[in-house]
Parts: C-alpha cells; structure tokens; sequence
C-alpha cells in the first residue's frame, strides 16, 4: 500500500503570486494544470472558473516593481491536478 497525500480541491479562483488573497500553499504542492477553451495552457498566473477568465503575462513587458504585466483572457476555464 502506499501512501498518497489527499489533494486539497481546486478552488474556484487561484492566483500564483503568494502577495495575492487567493493564493493557496497548499494547492501549490502538486502539479496543477489549466484548460482554457479546451488547450492547456502553462504560463497562466492567475484564474477564475465562475466568472471564466485567466490572467497571463503580456510578453516580457514588467511594471516599475518588476513583475510582469497580466492581460485577462475569456472563455471555458477548467482546472485539474496532472
């Protein structure tokens, strides 16, 4: 038998950055994967499945702090451990 650890389930909004309000540790232990419109996507920061969007960085372009600047997306949003 082996013991694998619960995931915790997926929340309906999720951020990467660990300054935001919906940013969860332990959501961050295992590999989380995004869909957005049925193509997964790798470079996406922030979502949210009710409302339908995903924020991901606009090219290499960063704010005066250095972090890079997010362009929203809309469409199907689906989220699922890997």
């Amino acid at each position: 038998m082996t013991d694998t650890p619960e995931r915790p389930p997926l929340p309906d909004r999720l951020s990467a950055d660990p300054r935001s309000p919906h940013y969860v540790a332990a959501v961050f232990e295992h590999d989380v994967g995004i869909r957005l419109n049925d193509k997964e996507r790798k470079d996406v920061e922030e979502y949210c499945i009710s409302e339908g969007w995903v924020r991901v960085p606009a090219g290499k372009t960063v704010d005066r702090k250095g972090h890079p600047l997010l362009i929203k997306l809309k469409g199907t949003v689906e989220a699922f451990y890997r």
